[in-house]
């Protein structure tokens, strides 16, 4: 097959479309580039049914492939595994609004598999990802019902930025990625929403930029749609001129008429008591009681035949509850469509966990637990995005039981990574910066109860859990879900749905934010035509709910606790001089281990610029205040001074003196002509060995920095000299008499104590070098500075 490729502009990016020279064999296969970006979607359907299926198999999965971005993968096999969380959360969006767009009684398997053949570090695969998903889909020949067409906005200083670059995001408060389709009209309705502020983005907004309040994210909503439109032009350009193979596709129907008919009349008198009851397991058991009737009624014995009418009733109970809302305004529990389940909010829940928050709305219950370390700790991350680390986590675990349900627990799903990065989005930019609080943070939310937005409770819990453990975020974080019922013309918005209006309405639309700004966003739809003012209203009726919740929680606790957990670890970092790293981590680590070992703390060294960090991490203050003391001491040394007695150690001995160690950093020479004022001193040994403590004197600082010492107090030498003085050892006839035998084993001896210190001034000069620490000989600058002196 020829290759086919179609160009066009959305916004100002260049975005190619191409067909016909890869995976032939794929339903639908396209590669999509952008910048250097470049993608390879494929769309594939099963020609024959699952038996027994009752529900659409779509299945879509992006292959992040190391060799994009020029790298060698980091895991033992030097392969790719599993899905990243990034490649996860890019199937997601992907699947979230082309779901919807296939057609009714289509339950053919399928699958979108989205390879990344190339990154070029400026332009995200995500949206590519999508768009040639949907293209892929509308010349495969499966049943589709697109194109669907998705666009990224920035904004920055209070503009909209499209299909902006990462560089680009890194300057901007907030990004939207929104898809959407033509209706009959050829107008765009929006079908899907993703959106949340950008990591820095309040601290931006806290320097003068524009904010995401309610009004500008509307804005943004509806400058969207006319770049959705440009690459849904584009797709169709593309299947203008491609053959697409035309088959007859199996569907599946789900009842009958006449058994629809059937059903109604005998589930309706039935049903409308049991919509009234507010309880989500006591109206479950209502219905399959009403349902059981029903089947005994119409004598339905076939399996086959009760499965279509339980399908039947399901339509029926959905319809009952849907007129129920738009007519009476009363909805499945008995609240109005603005109002709030019962809230309660609990802090310190769990003991020795460093922060916790217990977060109930009506029947959803989320305990969230916070844990604090040192950087170290962060998350390591070997994908194709620019980050490789990240410091703030958030896991989102959903059990069975949160159901009243039994099932298997094999680590995290899809949805659980979904929604945990929903939360995580929603509450990462109100955490300080690594500079103002330098550690790692993994929030973990147990879901102990579900029946409607988990996820939202997940966020005010997460906002609970972090002021309890003392972090000092900027505010605190509130999330709502929000619902919609549509029916004649007639929108109603509902405020906190509950599991089954999720499931019955036509829009689950979750926010998140502190009292002014938004900081995540989802949205998703089922119908065509929603109106732009049904939406923002939607918007601002989140906003008053945002506001009632953000006040429960300052019932609880008002902010931050001013002290850190009594539990949580103890960190604070200090700038340092580049030159000085060298000094604390000392010859193979020696200072470093040593300062951990004697004062319980934790230490990180690492270098930024011109600086080193280093960061001290201690279960208590009182460790932590000497660890950083000692390094403080090591760093900057404090200066001796001329006349001030000093409690020092002997470090060193040399032929020449004793080297003291008076402060921390700083060593001083005592003079061997220093040492005894009453006798010939010949050998220092004879007065000091190594880590005798001794009490000197400034004498001098001369020009070079360089200490000289005096005895604060008289030392005597030890027995053995005194009793070699005693045997004339030190008589100078006797000197002159000696034999030249004596004197050359003096010279000998005296050959050896050199070479004996010149080994040692080698040993340290070895290990200077491996610990990156330069040590200067003692020995050869007091040479030098007496040559100097001469």
């Amino acid at each position: 097959m020829t290759e086919i490729t179609v160009r066009g502009l959305v916004g100002d990016k260049d975005v190619a479309i191409s067909t016909g020279k890869l995976a032939g064999m794929a339903s639908g296969s396209v590669t999509v580039q952008t910048g250097e970006t470049d993608v390879l979607v494929t769309a594939t359907a099963n020609p024959s049914l699952r038996e027994g299926i009752d529900f659409f198999p779509l299945t879509v999965d992006v292959e992040e492939r190391m060799y994009a971005a020029g790298k060698i993968p980091g895991s033992f096999f030097r392969r790719e595994g599993r899905a990243s969380e990034q490649a996860i959360l890019a199937c997601r969006l992907i699947d979230r609004p082309l779901r919807p767009s296939f057609a009714d009684g289509f339950r053919c398997e399928t699958q979108i598999v989205s390879t990344v053949l190339s990154v070029d570090g400026e332009n995200p695969y995500d949206i590519i990802s999508l768009n040639g998903a949907s293209a892929a889909l509308t010349i495969s020949g499966i049943p589709f019902q697109g194109p669907v067409g998705a666009v990224r906005l920035a904004l920055s200083d209070g503009n909209w930025i499209v299909d902006p670059t990462f560089q680009e995001l890194e300057s901007a408060v907030f990004e939207l990625v929104v898809a959407g389709r033509r209706n009959e009209h050829g107008e765009v309705d929006i079908m899907m929403v993703e959106a949340g502020s950008t990591p820095e983005g309040l601290r931006l907004i806290a320097g003068g930029q524009p904010s995401s309040d309610e009004e500008t994210v509307a804005r943004g909503l509806e400058e969207s749609k006319s770049y959705i439109a440009q690459i849904i032009d584009l797709q169709r350009e593309l299947a203008d001129r491609v053959q697409i193979p035309v088959r007859e596709w199996p569907t599946v129907e789900d009842f009958s008429d006449e058994l629809y008919q059937r059903v109604e009349a005998a589930a309706r008198p039935r049903l409308t008591d049991v919509i009234t009851i507010p309880g989500k397991q006591e109206r479950g058991a209502a219905e399959d009681a009403a349902f059981e009737q029903v089947l005994a009624e119409l004598g339905i014995d076939d399996p086959e035949e009760q499965l279509s009418a339980q399908r039947a009733f399901k339509k029926i109970s959905k319809g009952m509850m849907r007129e129920r809302v738009v007519n009476e305004g009363v909805r499945l529990d008995g609240r109005g469509p603005k109002d709030i389940r019962e809230i309660s909010a609990e802090v310190g829940v769990v003991p020795r966990t460093h922060g916790s928050g217990l977060f109930q709305r009506g029947e959803t219950q989320v305990l969230n637990l916070s844990t604090l370390g040192m950087l170290k700790m962060e998350q390591m991350l070997d994908t194709l995005a620019l980050e490789d680390s990240k410091r703030y986590m958030h896991h989102y675990n959903f059990p069975p039981f949160s159901t009243g349900e039994a099932g298997f627990m094999r680590g995290p799903k899809r949805r659980e990574i979904g929604h945990g990065a929903l939360a995580e989005k929603a509450v990462l930019p109100v955490v300080p910066s690594e500079d103002e609080f330098p550690y790692a943070l993994r929030l973990v939310s147990e879901v102990l109860s579900s029946n409607g937005s988990t996820s939202m409770a997940s966020v005010c819990a997460s906002s609970l859990s972090l002021m309890d453990a003392g972090v000092p975020i900027m505010e605190p974080v509130a999330g709502i879900a929000m619902g919609l019922v549509s029916q004649d013309g007639k929108f109603v918005t509902l405020t906190d749905i509950i599991g089954a209006e999720d499931a019955l309405g036509d829009m689950d639309f979750k926010v998140a934010g502190t009292a002014e700004i938004i900081t995540a966003l989802q949205l998703d739809t089922k119908i065509q035509g929603l109106p732009s003012e049904v939406l923002t209203g939607a918007l601002d009726q989140a906003k008053e709910a945002r506001l009632y919740i953000l006040e429960k929680m300052k019932e609880t606790l008002p902010g931050p606790r001013v002290e850190l957990n009594q539990w949580a670890p103890r960190i604070e970092a200090i700038r340092i001089p580049k030159d000085k790293i060298g000094e604390i981590i000392g010859p193979k680590g020696k200072n470093i281990r040593e300062l951990e070992e004697t004062t319980g703390a934790s230490i990180e060294i690492e270098e930024e610029g011109a600086e080193g960090i280093v960061r001290i991490g201690s279960p208590d203050g009182e460790s932590l205040a000497f660890a950083k003391e000692k390094v403080m001491q090591l760093a900057f040394p404090p200066e001796a001074e001329v006349g001030k007695e000093y409690a020092g150690e002997v470090v060193n001995i040399t032929k020449f003196g004793a080297f003291i160690n008076i402060l921390p950093g700083r060593d001083g020479l005592l003079h061997i002509s220093k040492i005894d004022s009453e006798r010939r001193v010949e050998r220092v040994e004879d007065y000091f060995n190594l880590g005798d403590q001794v009490k000197v004197v400034v004498r001098e600082i001369d020009r070079m920095g360089k200490v000289n010492l005096d005895l604060a107090e008289k030392v005597e030498p030890s027995e053995a000299a005194l009793q070699r003085s005693a045997s004339g050892g030190g008589d100078p006839d006797r000197d002159r008499g000696r034999d030249r035998g004596g004197r050359d084993r003096d010279r000998r001896s005296r050959d050896r104590g050199r070479d004996r210190d010149r080994g040692r001034d080698h040993d340290r000069a070895a290990d200077s070098e491996k610990s990156g620490r330069r040590v200067v000989s003692f020995e050869e600058e007091f040479e030098k500075t007496l040559k100097s002196n001469d």
